[in-house]
């Protein structure tokens, strides 16, 4: 298990209800965290066409995670 910080924006932290997290986690990807994460919060919306950081860069959703890092989900934007 690894400790890493989270932080949601937009929808997702709506969903969430919450603009940050501490996680212990197993996950070694991006992918794997947002999966674990919608089992503790259950609206979370699918991450298609969502974007994510790791340390204030953007990354793929399968760039390895470290501990102490600061994962940031941001949802797809839809204009109209």
């Amino acid at each position: 298990m690894k400790s890493v910080f989270v932080k949601w924006f937009a929808a997702y932290r709506e969903a969430t209800g919450i603009e940050a997290e501490p996680v212990s986690t197993s996950a070694s990807t991006p992918a794997e965290l947002f999966l674990e994460l919608k089992g503790r919060h259950p609206r979370l919306a699918s991450s298609r066409g969502a974007l994510v950081a790791i340390n204030q860069e953007m990354a793929d959703w399968e760039t390895p995670i470290e501990a102490g890092d600061e994962v940031l989900f941001f949802p797809p934007v839809a204009g109209g």
